[in-house]
Parts: C-alpha cells; sequence; structure tokens
C-alpha cells in the first residue's frame, strides 16, 4: 500500500485530525481504518470491514449435514482446518457421538498443521515487515533473506501436514463426521519426521529472531477469553474459559457471549458480559502457558518472556512460541502412532438435535452451532469466527495507542494504526460472512 493511497487529512484552523487508511495492507480480506481527535483526545475509531458479507449460514440451510465440513472450510483458504474442526466437532456434539482417542490426536495432527503454516505466513511475511521498517515481505526478504527462507520452509512443513490428512493443502477434502474418510498408512506419517525436525529448528530460529524486534509500548488489561483443557494446550478440545473465572461448556457459549451490528462494518461485533475479550494467541499463551511442552517453556527462558503479555505488538513472539509447539507436537503423535490398522471413522446415526462446537483458529475462539432435523438436513447454523470476536478488542488498541502517541507525525501515526491492527492477524475475510438484513415496512 503506498503513501498516496492512505489519507491523513488535518483540518486547518481546527486542533482535530482524522487519520483514514481506505485499504488496510497486509491483512487477508479489505479493510478500512477511520481516527477522529479532537483536542489531543480520541473521539472516534472504526475498523471498517467492507468486504462483502458471503451468508455462510445461509448457504448450509437446508444442505445434508455431512456437506458442513466442505462448505465451511470455503470459509477461509488460510485456516479451513479450523472451519472444519468446529463444524464436524458441533455435529458430533448434536449425535452424541464420542470420538476414539486415535481420532482426536489425527484431527490435533492436522490443527497443528493449519497453525504452523499460518502463523509463520503472518509472522513472516504480514507482520514482520511492520517491526524492520520495510513495505513488504518481498522487500524485506532482500536483507533478511535467510529468516524468508525458513518461514517458508516451515509454512511447507504445515502445509504437508494438511495435506498428508486432509487430501490436499488448500480446502482439504478428507475431513468427515466421526473421523476422516481415509487415514493414511504408518509409513507416510514416519516421512515427514525429518521434515518436521527441520522444521522445529527452523521455529526456534523463528522465536529468537522476532523476540529481537524493538516493540512499542502499549499495554492493556485484557479480558482473554479461549478453550481449556486439563491434559493439554487447547487447540480442538476443552471448555471455553477466561480470565475473570468464566468456564463454560461450548453449549453454554450464547448464554454468555453477544453479537450485534455496528453501521460501519460487515462483521459482526462480540462481546462477554457486554465488554471486549481478546481471543487468539494472546489470550491461550496467558491462560494455558503451563501446557507449552518442555521444549517451548524452555525456549521462553532463554528470551526472557514474561509469563504474562498484556503488550498486543508483542504478540508476533506468543504466534512464533506456537508455531514451536505445533512443530514439537506434531511430532510427538507422529512419534505415538496411536492410529496403525484402526478405522478411519465411527458410525453416526441421525436424528433432530442441535450441535456445538468451539476449537482453537490460529487468531483464536471459533465457535458453530448447528440445528439438523431427523434426517440430517440442517435447518439452522451459526458461525462466530474469531476475528470478528477480536474486532471491538482492535478498536479498543486503537483508541489507546493513538490516544497515547498522539504527537507522532501523521504518516508515523498512521503507519503504527495499520500495525495495531496486524498484531491480531486479522482475517477479514472470514468475519465477514453474515449480515443482517430487514425488510422495509
Amino acid at each position: 500500500m503506498s503513501s498516496e493511497e492512505k489519507k491523513v487529512n488535518i483540518k486547518a484552523g481546527i486542533k482535530s485530525k482524522t487519520i483514514q487508511v481506505d485499504y488496510l495492507a497486509r491483512v487477508e480480506g479489505e479493510g478500512a481504518l477511520y481516527i477522529k481527535t479532537k483536542d489531543n483526545r480520541v473521539e472516534d475509531v472504526q475498523l471498517k470491514i467492507f468486504e462483502p458479507p458471503r451468508f455462510f449460514e445461509a448457504l448450509l440451510r437446508g444442505r445434508g449435514m455431512e456437506e458442513a465440513p466442505d462448505i465451511t472450510a470455503r470459509i477461509c483458504g488460510i485456516c479451513p482446518v479450523a472451519y472444519q474442526m468446529s463444524a464436524v466437532t458441533a455435529m458430533e456434539n448434536a449425535l452424541g457421538v464420542q470420538i476414539p482417542q486415535y481420532l482426536q490426536q489425527l484431527r490435533r495432527l492436522m490443527y497443528c498443521g493449519e497453525w504452523i503454516e499460518s502463523h509463520t505466513l503472518h509472522i513472516v511475511m504480514l507482520h514482520a515487515p511492520d517491526f524492520l521498517g520495510y513495505p513488504d515481505g518481498i522487500t524485506m526478504a532482500k536483507d533478511f533473506s535467510d529468516a524468508v527462507k525458513k518461514g517458508l520452509r516451515l509454512k511447507k512443513a504445515g502445509n504437508e501436514l494438511i495435506c498428508l490428512l486432509g487430501g490436499r493443502e488448500i480446502h482439504p477434502i478428507n475431513v468427515k463426521i466421526g473421523g476422516f474418510y481415509s487415514i493414511p498408512p504408518k509409513e507416510r506419517f514416519k516421512k515427514l519426521e525429518e521434515l518436521l525436525k527441520q522444521a522445529r529448528e527452523d521455529a526456534k530460529e523463528l522465536v529468537k529472531w522476532v523476540s529481537q524486534f524493538k516493540f512499542p509500548y502499549l499495554e492493556r488489561n485484557y479480558e482473554c477469553v479461549c478453550l481449556s483443557n486439563p491434559k493439554e494446550y487447547p487447540i480442538a478440545v476443552g471448555q471455553i474459559i477466561s480470565s475473570s473465572g468464566l468456564k463454560i461448556e461450548p453449549q453454554d457459549y450464547d448464554s454468555h457471549f453477544k453479537e450485534y451490528q455496528v453501521p460501519y462494518s460487515n462483521s459482526l461485533q462480540s462481546t462477554l458480559y457486554d465488554k471486549s475479550y481478546l481471543a487468539g494467541p494472546l489470550a491461550r499463551y496467558n491462560l494455558n502457558q503451563q501446557f507449552l511442552s518442555p521444549l517451548v517453556q524452555e525456549t521462553i527462558k532463554e528470551i526472557g518472556f514474561e509469563k504474562k503479555c498484556v503488550n498486543p505488538f508483542r504478540m508476533i513472539i506468543v504466534r512464533a512460541l506456537e508455531v514451536l509447539y505445533a512443530c514439537d507436537e506434531a511430532l510427538r503423535i507422529i512419534e505415538g502412532c496411536l492410529w496403525d490398522d484402526q478405522p478411519p471413522f465411527v458410525e453416526i446415526e441421525k436424528r433432530a438435535a442441535i450441535g456445538y462446537g468451539a476449537t482453537e483458529a490460529p487468531r483464536g475462539l471459533l465457535y458453530h452451532r448447528y440445528q439438523i432435523d431427523e434426517k440430517g438436513v440442517i435447518v439452522d447454523a451459526k458461525i462466530v469466527p474469531p476475528t470478528a470476536q477480536n474486532q471491538k478488542s482492535i478498536e479498543e488498541d486503537l483508541h489507546d495507542f493513538v490516544s497515547q502517541n498522539i504527537t507522532l507525525s501523521d504518516q508515523e501515526l498512521c503507519a503504527k494504526c495499520e500495525q495495531t491492527i496486524r498484531n491480531y492477524d486479522p482475517c477479514i475475510s472470514c468475519s465477514a460472512h453474515f449480515l443482517k438484513l430487514y425488510k422495509r415496512q
């Protein structure tokens, strides 16, 4: 995004300033930024998501429940596994299906692949340029070719995991309600071990690299929200918890979280007890870091990273730590190989029911709810993506950052505001999935 395409307007004779970015750069989807200040005070902040809504909930109605994993995967080309896993988890909840441990581990393995490829793409190509003073990842690669090469190698490792279990890298086709359509032979998993060991080493270097960046100052007392599992770092199974003590099952989500429409955005915003909250890597780290593997715990000590992180600009370090964890966890699962000669799925019986599912997409908590009839046809669907949940928190970050840095030059303040948004790795395309329309009387 060139400086000519960005607008920073200062009204002559009035102590006011309008920061307006018509098209946000290095984010997935289409969004804009509008901030108005007067007398050195922030009056209005709007993260405008103008990506056309895609009505996925409506598309699902009338479809067979078996189609949900493949339809929802199309919501995102970067994190399709998250949508598939939340969809099948919700359907299995509706049908009362118990998934064996070996299938849960295979799903976790596939999810690790998505964390690796999604986090790495954001860290290296979309976010690191902000900290190093480059307009984009391609320009940055000229001076940091080694880091970019390792990042691309890491992303390839994540893609290989998804391809192995999903049938292809983008929009996988092997996930079904009850498990998978097929499980690859043990030999194919073992072939990935060397690739993942190299990826683990690359991930360690990635953590060290990003931990040396210079971070703008901003601290906020976030209400963190994520899954929690007493046995492992949360990915695909668990209760929903928060910093203030919330602890609920996914089926209780709608009783505590609310969605509402703001006039300037095609994405719904979410609140917990009518307040903003933070979902994603920082929330997972702050509430579940004790479940990170010994290798990651050791790396945290090596880089001197804080036990509780409240600076959103340092979220890039947590993402890198999660990449390292996902590589380590993927190797652990493959070495355990619990699925040898086991059936790829469990049988299901259709019935009229409502099901609830929640998993941890790279960007945060992803909630699905489905109502199905006795023939397994979807009657109603609700999907709450992470970026929609984080939108209000992003705006509050922008409000606080601009308030504390109002004296920065116009161009620098504009650039830092975009960086503030990119801290969240927002997937705008995911968030603009629904829009309420009302017929005029």
